[in-house]
């Protein structure tokens, strides 16, 4: 069945909901946000949508995961579908590929430039514009009546209209698509639900009658919020504003103004406006999205039991040699665990052995197992949750392990690491106009001008930076502008912290009551001799204490980290909780923001014609320079990173 067919037969007295997710960019995380999936998919979605990287980047994963949650899970699925940097034959070949694993949805879409594009080029002329891809669809006898079409809308105006976008144009833009045989519309993100409704009031006036999925995307974040706001050019009202800036030090209570948040549009858009449901925009999380979802009373609420401590076999059996009563029960034959006991609303719990009187205190002690398999039980129709997933630790937590913070820097196992912009793409795209105001890298000299001008707040963005400088960073800017006079710009920094209060207002995050911990690292791009250089100094100065990484465009990468070492430079301590690693330096996450890094060059190098001098200096800077990340761990010392850098052997 299709998604308007469900809609149509959806109880309307209730209103429905929608997830989306996005591939995640590492293994550890797909494998991580399958299990996720099928625990959001106990909340009964009408649906699962799954997004489609610029240029097709994502297209064997986007497929795969498209593919698991349709024929797997049971999920009707929506998979996004771009024409960006696409042929028809490509396009056919992934619409093909979808009817196979049994996917009747697609979400149309014109796509994000592909990284090095200044402006979108089609690589089909066929396929300029969403509507070209609906018509081919609906063309196309092999998929004309086997799937159902979706396509986006943009209430507060397509971002790469501007703010003085025409209004009327865009809805004859959607009525068009509409009209060129799309079956429902989901909508961009917003925050100001008067003028949505307005919105909407204009689309059902010009005669577009087809089912509308507003966009909800929980704030997580006050950084996150504030950068996918600038990037989709999302109106934000003036209060909303002003009740997150006392708060956007406590992420804590952000995620939670973000969950309110949601709250109120979701029901304002259901009774005032009539909609008959929302497609939540998740970002790979779960636990924002479930609380809302509770709160509006759609689905049961999930009680939280005790956690369990989870013990490898040799510590259980120690466990219980120790004790009178016997060891719990072995495996079943088929290889499938006996649910353990504990009292958990989503843990359906087995009767007591008849030969084994479970105490409370009994029933908090698992093997490893055994804890997995209480873990998912209950989700009989799904794949059982993965041993491997990061946060198995405790059996209530698995939900919201990742959720402080998620981004760059975040673990990379996590579904949500990695930046993302709307619709599941990368989030560092380069606009002509920020391409304008960064001047003429034609010269070396002009890019280290350009760094340093950023660094005094005289430019409010780089390539690499979108937003002005952090306030932490700013408490270390002598030594980021002395490093960037030498020519080695920075992209990435944080001072050594040792213990502040988790509300203070520079380096403070995470919920109330807590204290934070940073060791001090910085990122910046070096010429090989300077690399060779760090890689002396590190051997005969570091004493043990630095950890570096240094990678180039093709692949030369330089580190003293072991294969699977993994650097924690930022931690949490906060009541009631586990200890929280928010920021992890390690070689995946390293490699994939060099690639990132790179192809940014590439991107803004794209501006400039062949063989003008900008085009041939940012070319020899992508060609000649290394990414390079030092981390320092004695965060004890506040100047001790500076002091390696500074002294002793000079860089440059």
């Amino acid at each position: 069945m299709n998604l308007v067919q469900k809609i149509r037969e959806h109880d309307p007295a209730k209103p429905f909901y929608t997830f989306e997710f996005f591939p995640p960019r590492t293994e550890q995380g797909f494998e991580n946000l399958t299990t996720r999936i099928s625990r959001l998919a106990q909340l009964n979605p009408l649906a699962i949508s799954i997004t489609w990287g610029a240029g097709g980047s994502t297209r064997d994963r986007s497929l795969l995961l498209a593919g698991i949650t349709q024929s797997d899970y049971g999920i009707d699925t929506i998979l996004h579908l771009t024409c960006t940097n696409m042929v028809r034959g490509s396009i056919d070949d992934a619409l093909r590929e979808a009817k196979g694993r049994g996917i009747k949805n697609i979400l149309a879409l014109r796509g994000d430039p592909p990284r090095g594009e200044e402006y979108w080029i089609a690589t089909d002329p066929r396929f300029t514009h969403a509507i070209d891809l609906v018509q081919h669809i609906r063309s196309t006898p092999e998929f004309a009546s086997h799937f159902c079409i979706g396509v986006a809308a943009y209430p507060d105006g397509h971002p790469d209209h501007g703010p003085e976008y025409d209004e009327d144009e865009e809805i004859e833009c959607l009525k068009k698509k509409v009209d060129a045989g799309a079956d429902f519309v989901i909508t961009q993100l917003f925050y100001d639900v008067d003028r949505f409704l307005e919105w909407v009031g204009k689309v059902r006036a010009r005669g577009i009658t087809v089912p509308i999925l507003p966009g909800i995307m929980p704030i997580q974040t006050y950084a996150s919020f504030i950068r996918l706001s600038k990037l989709t050019r999302t109106r934000v009202p003036d209060e909303l504003t002003a009740a997150l800036e006392p708060i956007c030090h406590d992420d804590a209570l952000v995620k939670d103004f973000g969950v309110t948040l949601a709250i109120s549009m979701i029901k304002r858009l259901t009774t005032e406006g009539g909609l008959p449901g929302v497609h939540f925009c998740t970002l790979n999380l779960e636990k924002s999205v479930q609380r809302v979802l509770e709160e509006v009373g759609w689905t049961g609420h999930h009680e939280v039991g005790h956690n369990a401590v989870i013990l490898d076999s040799a510590d259980l059996a120690n466990v219980h040699a120790s004790s009178s009563a016997p060891p719990p029960p072995p495996p079943l034959t088929n290889g499938v665990t006996k649910p353990s006991p504990l009292r958990n609303g989503s843990i359906t719990p087995s009767p007591p052995d008849e030969t084994h009187t479970t105490t409370e205190s009994d029933s908090l002690i698992l093997p490893a197992r055994e804890a997995v398999s209480a873990a998912s039980a209950g989700l009989t129709s799904f794949p059982n949750a993965s041993s491997h997933e990061a946060g198995r630790g405790e059996l209530n937590a698995a939900a919201s392990w990742d959720d402080f913070p998620n981004g760059r820097f975040g673990d990379f196992k996590s579904p949500a690491w990695g930046d993302q912009g709307p619709w599941g793409n990368n989030a560092l795209y380069i606009t002509a106009d920020q391409s304008t105001s960064w001047g003429s890298p034609h010269s070396i000299e002009a890019l280290t001008t350009l760094f340093s001008s950023y660094l005094s707040s005289h430019l409010p963005s780089t390539p690499f930076s979108p937003l002005p400088l952090s306030p932490e960073s700013q408490t270390i800017l002598p030594h980021l502008q002395r490093l960037t006079s030498f020519g080695l710009w920075t992209v990435g920094s944080q001072p050594s912290v040792d213990g502040a209060e988790s509300t203070d207002s520079v380096v403070g995050w995470g919920p109330r009551n807590g204290y934070v911990f940073q060791k001090c690292f910085v990122e910046f791009f070096a010429d090989g001799e300077v690399v060779e250089k760090l890689e002396g100094k590190v051997g005969r100065e570091g004493g043990g204490w630095v950890q570096w990484f240094a990678c180039n465009a093709e692949g030369d990468l330089r580190t003293n980290v072991p294969e699977e070492g993994r650097n924690a430079v930022t931690w949490g301590v906060f009541s009631g909780r586990e200890i929280a690693q928010s920021t992890i330096i390690e070689r995946e996450s390293f490699l994939s923001w060099n690639e990132e890094a790179f192809s940014t060059w590439a991107q803004w190098a794209s501006f400039f014609r062949p063989g003008t001098p900008e085009r041939e200096t940012l070319d020899g800077v992508r060609k000649e320079r290394y990414l390079v990340s030092i981390v320092h761990h004695d965060y004890k010392r506040r100047d001790a990173m500076w002091e390696f850098l500074f002294s002793g052997e000079s860089l440059v």
